[in-house]
């Protein structure tokens, strides 16, 4: 079996396709240390810049030390603090929702929410983009998985005008975490509005950059429904971990009671709720990490436009430079790195055959130098190859 185990990885090394860890020795920042090297780094989700901010540290090491380090045990049993239930409460407030329930990731929340609401009989549409953890919840819940093409909302109708399924569930992607666009939601609502489906969106990427003081995709689309279940993670744009639902109060109850992912697992460490407490105020309050964004998504876009390898349409700070074959885009990446700029090459299974690229992720803490740094590495590769 070891054997066998030996043979698939050394397939994949030659197809391009392994995977191997940085290790990472200084705190998540726009340059970061790595084997005693510095880099200029555009490969965190830390969009705000907020998980290495003295007052996030300090917030942890004062809820450690009202709260002490570990839960030491679940939410249904004595684990679920005075921390957790503020932020669930400040959480709901801030996204405009009844209720929101803490989980540890975002992978377990919405394995939490499909394997609670949706059952034999029922039926989840799915964008085909759809990150894996999506993907995975259905398969852990055994209903009946119906993709419909990206974006494609004429596609989704046809397949929900045709379905006998008692419940039906529409999931997607609100920002796309490989091509960094944003799910046609206004579309997508007014279909489950039309067909009586519930709406998930997966705000993993939008939560803390989009809508009115970050509050993400429901509020950057100004809609309202009860319809609508928000999951977003609170590692990415927050800077700190975990992530969250919020919804109806009925949907939230449920969730309580019946997602397995919430009921079967310690709760997370208060401490960390203690400090995205602190998180939410200054993603609230501090704009101009939001207007940074924008400011670098235009220079950067402008920079790169006449490179022969095409950056995808996005409004976000993920921005995929499509550079086509793998081997291609392990060398850029590689070469990059040599120039002490890290950007990840991202190959399939993670996206489409033949659209290899660089996932340039940007941060309010990049400067506008940063950003013509990586420019013109990029158009010196171009002019070597």
């Amino acid at each position: 079996m070891l054997f066998d185990l030996a043979k698939q990885l050394s397939s994949r090394e030659n197809e391009g396709l392994r995977r191997h860890r940085l290790i990472l020795e200084s705190p998540q920042y726009s340059h970061v240390t790595i084997a005693g090297r510095e880099y200029l780094a555009f490969c965190s989700n830390d969009y705000l810049g907020l998980a290495n901010h003295p007052e996030l540290v300090e917030a942890v090491c004062d809820g450690a030390r009202q709260y002490g380090v570990g839960a030491g045990a679940s939410h249904l049993i004595s684990g679920h603090s005075s921390a957790h239930h503020a932020l669930e409460s400040a959480l709901a407030s801030f996204t405009g929702f009844p209720q929101a329930l803490l989980f540890s990731t975002g992978y377990m929340a919405n394995a939490g929410v499909v394997t609670a609401l949706i059952d034999r009989g029922d039926a989840v549409f799915a964008d085909k983009l759809n990150h894996a953890s999506l993907n995975d919840a259905v398969l852990h819940s055994r209903v009946k998985l119906i993709r419909y093409p990206h974006l494609d909302l004429a596609a989704l109708e046809r397949r929900l005008a045709m379905s006998p399924a008692r419940r039906k569930l529409v999931m997607t992607d609100a920002v796309f975490s490989m091509d960094g666009d944003m799910a046609p939601v206004v579309g997508l609502l007014a279909l489950c509005d039309k067909y009586d489906a519930w709406l998930l969106l997966d705000d993993a990427h939008g939560f803390g950059v989009l809508g009115r003081q970050g509050r993400g995709v429901v509020s950057h689309f100004n809609i309202s429904s009860s319809r609508i279940i928000y999951m977003a993670t609170l590692g990415k744009a927050a800077g700190v971990f975990g992530a969250f639902v919020a919804a109806q109060a009925e949907i939230i109850e449920t969730l309580i009671q019946s997602a397995r992912s919430y009921i079967y697992t310690t709760a997370t460490p208060p401490l960390l709720s203690h400090a995205l407490l602190r998180s939410l105020t200054l993603i609230e309050q501090e704009e101009w990490r939001r207007e940074r964004l924008s400011q670098l998504i235009v220079q950067l876009r402008q920079g790169l436009q006449s490179l022969r390898w095409k950056l995808m349409p996005s409004a976000t700070p993920i921005q995929p430079l499509i550079i086509g074959r793998n081997d291609e885009a392990l060398q850029l990446s590689e070469a990059l790195r040599e120039r002490n700029i890290l950007v990840p090459a991202i190959r399939p299974p993670t996206v489409p055959q033949g659209t290899a690229r660089l996932r340039i992720s940007l941060s309010a803490l990049h400067s506008m130098e940063d950003v013509d740094q990586l420019t013109a590495a990029l158009r010196e590769l171009e002019s070597n190859s």
